[in-house]
């Protein structure tokens, strides 16, 4: 089963008068408990395409079916319902709410959904990421580390069929960065959610199941890190 399934998908935007692709025609498949790495250089249409799968944009031509729904003609209702449903995201930039503490943000997705054991699921989740001693701390008095770990537990709280990430460990140190990875591929593999992450990290690429790489919104390489042919199709892609 497909967790993703996406067909001549493209993305164009008129610029000072001039047609500008940002995505070329592309096809992408992936299967229901894959760990994706999607790489390339800044302006290849890495993050663009996250946020088509994610509905956030709508694409000039083609079509995505996210968990077994086509994205085509959805209104927002519909999108909306989708993603309470199938998807968690995260951001780069925490996205926390800032008068909630570590507990609501976690429990907020759940509380809305209506769902029971709201406050027991984040519990669970906040332990998983190294945090019971914080949940009743707000986002300002946390560091950037844990409230990324946080934004990890509540993406992950509705039990998501497919987690999508943007840059993830973009604005973390090393070390933090390497513990929210860490966490990351744990809870994707407890969870069994399918995931898709955006990276420039070579390091964080190579611990996913396979790897696509953009260049000027084309796919230009995918394989799966260290097996064979993976180096060089990775170095043709540069």
């Amino acid at each position: 089963m497909n967790a993703i399934e996406i067909r001549g998908l493209s993305r164009e935007i008129v610029a000072g008068g001039t047609l500008v692709r940002i995505l070329q025609p592309l096809d992408l498949v992936v299967p229901a408990g894959q760990f994706l790495a999607i790489m390339g250089p800044s302006g290849s249409g890495k993050s663009t395409l996250l946020g088509l799968m994610a509905g956030f944009d709508t694409p000039s031509a083609g079509d995505i079916v996210l968990a077994g729904e086509s994205l085509r003609n959805m209104n927002e209702d519909a999108l909306a319902r989708l993603r309470r449903r199938a998807l968690g995201f995260v951001f780069q930039s925490y996205n926390l709410i800032g008068n909630l503490t570590a507990l609501e943000n976690v429990a907020l997705p759940l509380e809305l959904a209506g769902t029971g054991g709201a406050e027991a699921r984040a519990m669970q989740l906040l332990e998983a990421v190294g945090l019971a001693r914080r949940v009743h701390h707000y986002p300002a008095q946390l560091s950037g580390g844990e409230q990324q770990r946080i934004a990890l537990a509540r993406a992950f709280a509705p039990r998501p069929s497919i987690l999508l990430a943007d840059e993830p460990t973009g604005n973390l140190d090393s070390e933090n960065g390497r513990l929210v990875l860490e966490m990351l591929t744990t809870l994707h593999r407890q969870e069994g959610t399918t995931l898709v992450l955006v990276t420039h990290d070579p390091a964080l690429a190579n611990r996913a199941d396979r790897v696509v790489q953009l260049r000027d919104g084309r796919i230009v390489a995918d394989y799966v890190p260290g097996g064979t042919g993976g180096e060089a199709a990775a170095e043709a892609a540069r």
